[in-house]
């Protein structure tokens, strides 16, 4: 299986080419947002507010980065579950959102808003955050600072590594590959 360099803002032609089991590397401008944060722009968007960050083509880490040693951009940045930003994805995906990278399965009415809106769902490696921090070229809090560790960042990354687990035909990486072993 091929590795995939993907650039952010993610275009509709770079997911199209997107397989669930795809190797990727991600470079750009990712975003970090946990589930207050989900809320709190869900609950602007419900209102007809402005959001603190553009979502049109982006990706939203599930994250909260640690404090930076110093001399590090960032402290350790590893993967949250994704479960818990279930509630608010589609409305994200509805508003522009085009990827989210975290661990874990995605509940079916995500997975229908990847499909619906072509979006795509990515996996990191968890246990792995130091060295998925080496990755982050520079961070900023962008909004909600007052969450701590899970305010938004805005994060430069070069060659984030993931796996597509949803592409945009609603494939799932976790279902098949549960499926392949069971029919044994």
């Amino acid at each position: 299986m091929q590795t995939i360099c993907l650039s952010t803002p993610l275009s509709d032609e770079a997911l199209r080419t997107l397989k669930a089991g795809d190797k990727v590397l991600i470079s750009g401008t990712i975003y970090t947002a946990r589930d207050a944060a989900h809320k709190r722009l869900v609950d602007l968007l419900e209102r007809g507010d402005q959001l603190p960050v553009e979502l049109q083509g982006q990706i939203i880490y599930y994250s909260g980065p640690t404090p930076p040693k110093p001399g590090m951009v960032i402290g350790s940045a590893g993967p949250t579950s994704s479960y818990r930003m279930d509630p608010y994805t589609p409305k994200l995906i509805e508003n522009g959102l085009k990827g989210m990278i975290g661990k874990g399965p995605r509940g079916n009415e995500v997975i229908s808003a990847i499909k619906k809106h072509k979006a795509a769902y990515f996996a990191a490696t968890g246990g792995v955050a130091a060295l998925l921090s080496r990755t982050v070229k520079a961070c900023q809090v962008v909004a909600y600072e007052d969450l701590g560790t899970e305010a938004i960042h805005k994060l430069e990354v070069e060659g984030f590594p993931a796996i597509v687990i949803n592409d945009i035909e609603g494939n799932d990486l976790y279902r098949d590959g549960k499926e392949k072993y069971q029919d044994r």
